[in-house]
């Protein structure tokens, strides 16, 4: 399981780490139609064209909320 978990956070660090944050919005309706989600994700877009969009498992069966922590303090930013 270490193991497991050391690949996932070397390649997730080797595609997010140093990005820059363009733009934050939640997702239209025709994306949400295209992926046949209920659920309104937020959509990240970075200054290189890189999107990253949560979803409600590794399927793709709906989008999903993600979890915001500064300074020990947890927040959500939901789904719609």
């Amino acid at each position: 399981m270490k193991d497991l978990k050391t690949k996932w956070q070397n390649e997730t660090r080797k595609k997010l780490v140093g990005k820059t944050i363009k733009h934050v919005r939640y997702m239209s309706d025709g994306e949400m139609e295209d992926f046949m989600w209920y659920r309104n994700p937020v959509v990240i877009t970075f200054t290189d064209g890189t999107i990253l969009v949560p979803q409600s498992d590794d399927e793709g069966n709906d989008g999903g909320s993600m979890m915001y922590i500064k300074n020990n303090k947890a927040d959500i930013i939901p789904t719609l």
